[in-house]
């Protein structure tokens, strides 16, 4: 057990890290309860770097704590979803904006190899994580204040359903996404921010759009 405070902070950050990894990969449903003493168990932890972890994961999105009862993965209904879509239509293009002019040749091939293994990836869980990992690197350049943190808190809370319109997608032989991904490549090369923020603000509209024609997403069981 950790007993000072620098190593309930490293065995805190530590948990959220491997929670962060579980949730994000599909290990927690949303609205899954998360029990402190399950992670206290699993982890071999005290209850402090607990308390810890679920206060990073709460700040990042991924989880929702509410007073005296507990803790819970985050979830949002139809509604919640298209305002959180909706949001992000508008503030990632400016995010993707003060990247453009940032971003290092270098940077922009390996997108453009990211987006080769997302058209060759053998299923959804594969190209949810390419795909979270090209988007969140034409995000990464530039510096600021709170965009980035609010973009990342945003990919975070909608991650779930992400990966439903991923299958929806990849069932029904939709490509468009790869398409996408090649044509913001193409603008990033070219330092074409308008044409880079129009690309975006359209790739997460699809989402959104198509998310919609799928209620039985949001059924999530009692």
């Amino acid at each position: 057990m950790d007993v000072d405070t620098n190593g309930h902070g490293r065995a805190g950050a530590r948990i959220a890290g491997l929670m962060r990894e579980a949730i994000l990969d599909g290990a927690y449903a949303p609205g899954a309860r998360i029990r402190q003493e399950d992670l206290a168990d699993r982890y071999k932890a005290s209850r402090v770097p607990v308390r810890e972890a679920l206060r990073i994961l709460e700040s990042e999105g991924l989880i929702i704590r509410v007073a005296n009862a507990g803790a819970w993965v985050s979830q949002l209904n139809l509604a919640e979803c298209e305002e959180l879509y909706q949001v992000r239509e508008r503030i990632e293009p400016l995010l993707l904006r003060l990247n453009v002019p940032l971003l290092t040749p270098g940077a922009i091939d390996e997108l453009d190899e990211v987006a080769g293994r997302m058209e060759a990836a053998a299923d959804a869980e594969e190209f949810l994580a390419l795909d979270r990992r090209f988007h969140l690197a034409t995000y990464a350049a530039a510096p600021t204040i709170m965009l980035h943190e609010t973009v990342v808190r945003l990919w975070n809370r909608t991650h779930h359903y992400r990966r439903a319109f991923v299958r929806v997608a990849r069932s029904t032989g939709d490509a468009s996404a790869n398409h996408d991904h090649r044509l913001l490549v193409a603008a990033l090369r070219r330092r074409d921010a308008e044409e880079a923020e129009s690309i975006i603000a359209h790739h997460i509209r699809r989402t959104r759009l198509e998310l919609a024609r799928h209620p039985e997403i949001f059924a999530h069981p009692s």
